[in-house]
């Protein structure tokens, strides 16, 4: 068990498999999306020039099945232990709101998130429910674009950047359920190390990245938190 307090920042970095634990399908893993639609035809920024309407159902699709799921006994981990402590933060790959669902407010989404919508000439908004309040802006009339890093899309670097300063200076970081052997990704347990942080990853199998970390958990998110952060599980509301 981890007493949190020993810790100035901690940093949890999730990806596809801490959701998965909550039902949520994943997009590349077995069973994935990808494998049964093409990303040509909904999740790239050509696709929404062609068609928006096409795309924006079905990513309401994709907002109704992660609806339909609830955050797991890690999220409420995670969200107590940042209640308890100052110094904690998610930097997360998904883009399903989970972890805010679960009560945790300092997330920095590397991929954006699907309760977000854009405007190119008004920006971001928030757009939470099953279908879009509107699939155009009330103000010029723009087709509004899910706020989410799409194929071929270049990552928000304001977004990254925050990501590898609250990484740089923690002394404690928990990667959860990704392999995170595509860059930036890649390279966040070697900033972590690099403020001499211990380094944990939670995750059943193996990944490229493994020997990067000082200890390896082999079980599901749920279970190694809820044991790590015992007495910070047992209060969660």
């Amino acid at each position: 068990m981890i007493e949190s307090g020993k810790f100035k920042n901690i940093v949890f970095f999730t990806g596809a498999g801490m959701s998965a634990e909550s039902g949520v399908p994943t997009y590349r893993g077995k069973g994935g999306i990808w494998h049964q639609y093409n990303w040509e035809d909904y999740a790239c920024q050509t696709a929404f020039d062609r068609d928006p309407e096409k795309v924006l159902k079905f990513h309401e699709l994709r907002r109704k099945a992660v609806l339909d799921c609830k955050p797991h006994a890690g999220h409420f981990v995670i969200s107590e232990l940042e209640k308890q402590h100052p110094g904690v933060f998610v930097v997360t790959q998904n883009i399903d709101g989970m972890h805010q669902r679960a009560g945790s407010q300092k997330v920095i989404e590397l991929h954006g998130s699907l309760w977000r919508v854009r405007c190119p000439n008004h920006g971001i908004s928030e757009d939470i429910g099953e279908t879009f309040k509107n699939y155009k802006c009330e103000k010029c009339s723009s087709w509004l674009r899910p706020d989410i890093i799409w194929f071929e899309d270049m990552l928000n670097q304001e977004v990254i950047r925050e990501a590898m300063a609250v990484i740089s200076t923690c002394d404690l970081f928990i990667s959860i359920g990704t392999s995170g052997v595509v860059y930036p990704a890649a390279g966040f347990p070697t900033i972590a190390k690099d403020n001499d942080a211990n380094c944990i990853e939670i995750n059943p199998e193996a990944s490229p990245m493994s020997g990067m970390y000082d200890e390896n958990i082999r079980e599901g998110a749920g279970s190694a938190l809820s044991k790590l952060f015992k007495l910070n599980a047992l209060r969660r509301s």
